[in-house]
């Protein structure tokens, strides 16, 4: 596949294995040696936000992270040594959230990759929403055999 910017949903579904309800990146709009920018959009329909919490939605800031994780799984299969294994979460370190992502926010995400070593990775995660840092972590990947 060639990889032309931006990067639409039906270019993400064939790099990342996920699908709804749990694609979280809708868009990806920049990848430069293992980084990668990209959003989503936040809508009031999805799924989370029946029970987080009905009242007032708020995206849970796991699901941040996780979209931020996408992100940088597509930032580790830009590099053709990784291209069609499969990146998975392995950890999550220094998390924290700074704002609240609610439905009809667009979640502007950055993951900058700044150490692979053989099957295992660490990239750093920033969430803004509105230009304001909603979200940051630094978040470790790990590669396993088979294809995403």
């Amino acid at each position: 596949m060639e990889w032309k910017l931006p990067l639409g949903i039906d270019e993400i579904q064939q790099i990342l294995p996920h699908r709804y309800p749990f694609l979280l990146v809708d868009r990806v709009t920049e990848i430069d040696g293992g980084r990668a920018v990209g959003y989503k959009l936040v809508t009031a329909n999805e799924p989370h936000f029946q029970g987080h919490f009905p009242s007032y939605p708020i995206m849970p800031g796991v699901l941040v992270i996780e979209a931020m994780a996408q992100l940088g799984g597509v930032a580790i299969l830009s590099d053709p040594a990784y291209r069609g294994k499969r990146p998975l979460l392995a950890g999550v370190d220094g998390a924290r959230f700074r704002g609240e992502v609610r439905p009809g926010d667009r979640l502007d995400m950055e993951v900058v990759i700044d150490r692979m070593k053989g099957r295992m990775g660490r990239g750093t995660g920033r969430a803004h929403v509105d230009g304001k840092l909603v979200a940051e972590a630094t978040i470790l990947f790990a590669i396993a055999d088979g294809e995403a």
